[in-house]
């Protein structure tokens, strides 16, 4: 079967097309991010309004770049949440509308079911079961994955996740949008040891997140080097970004030593756009090497928003007979233990 994915949820237009005989065929990925970086943060409207301005070009010049004529798609994909209501209708509307012209199947696919599940376009994929790790931007989750659909919360943030964590403390250094990622590179900038954050709920049972604590901890450290020197330092900045940013790493690292022992699986997959910081994926490899487990996650380009993960994820659940009716599906909010199970 070979699929058409669409990936549209928040500020990054994704396409792909996956075979499931051949793989991945091409994708391609456009971001907002320069456009949103004015702001300090992603515009709704606007984010809508660049998807309407760019899938549909997007999706020619893939095909027409991969030599893919329309009458050889078999489904469409598309990402119905969750997500920014507008940006998911975007996809959703023009996924149905081509499904219609092209007489082919199409698919809601679940955002995060899309990350879980990108691990598998490696050459080296994960078997079920496993534990995941979701950590990306407004989800930190941790579920036990027995197969496709087949989910089970073992933890999530009770406030804000470690992805809105970075970019908040980038926003507190002056860093520019996105600042998840500049407050990791800065922090190799950093000296150890000159700070020290809290690691938050490590102390108590659960596998639960909390990093709103975190957050207010470095400004509050932040303010204390402004009115002790009058001014931040780059260096400061390093120094702080890098206890925040072990802080959160080694939180996230307790937590999963701690979901592989409860559920006894030893298999760690870890997906979404913080997936991608180095400093997790070592410090990760370390504890389950010492777990007698492994670590599974997708290269850096299929960490972020991208449409080889939904094509992936819809081809799937469209070889399984699942498909949507004529309906536009789209779901800002959507419990990923609610999808149907694969059998």
């Amino acid at each position: 079967m070979r699929v058409l994915g669409i990936e549209t949820s928040c500020d990054e237009t994704g396409i792909a097309i996956y075979d499931s005989e051949q793989g991945l065929l091409g994708d391609a990925l456009y971001s907002q991010v320069e456009m949103h970086a004015r702001y300090g943060g992603v515009i709704p409207e606007l984010a809508s309004r660049d998807h309407i301005r760019k899938t549909l070009p997007m999706i020619r010049q893939l095909m027409s770049e991969k030599g893919i004529e329309a009458s050889s798609i078999n489904g469409i994909a598309y990402t119905a949440g969750p997500g920014l209501i507008g940006a998911l209708l975007v996809g959703a509307s023009l996924g149905r509308s081509l499904a219609m012209a092209w007489d082919v199947p199409a698919v809601g696919v679940h955002h995060m079911e899309g990350h879980l599940l990108a691990p598998m376009l490696e050459a080296d994929p994960p078997e079920f079961p496993f534990v995941a790790l979701l950590v990306s931007g407004g989800h930190t989750q941790l579920v036990a994955v027995k197969g496709i659909g087949e989910y089970r919360l073992l933890g999530e943030s009770l406030d804000d996740a470690a992805g809105e964590a970075f970019d908040k403390v980038g926003k507190m250094l002056s860093l520019a949008y996105p600042g998840g990622p500049r407050v990791a590179a800065l922090a190799l900038k950093g000296t150890a040891g000159r700070f020290e954050f809290p690691r938050p709920m490590v102390n108590r049972p659960g596998l639960d997140f909390s990093f709103s604590g975190l957050k207010t901890a470095v400004r509050n450290a932040l303010s204390e080097i402004v009115r002790a020197q009058g001014q931040l330092t780059e260096q400061d900045k390093a120094d702080v970004a890098l206890a925040f940013e072990e802080a959160v790493v080694q939180t996230l690292v307790i937590k999963c030593r701690r979901a592989l022992k409860e559920s006894g699986l030893k298999s760690l997959v870890i997906a979404g756009g913080v997936s991608a910081n180095q400093r997790l994926r070592a410090n990760l490899q370390s504890m389950v090497e010492a777990q007698r487990s492994r670590l599974f996650y997708a290269q850096p380009r299929f960490c972020t928003d991208n449409g080889a993960m939904i094509a992936y994820a819809g081809c799937q659940r469209l070889l399984a007979g699942q498909h949507e009716g004529l309906s536009i599906v789209a779901h800002p909010r959507w419990p990923l233990e609610s999808l149907p199970a694969i059998r």
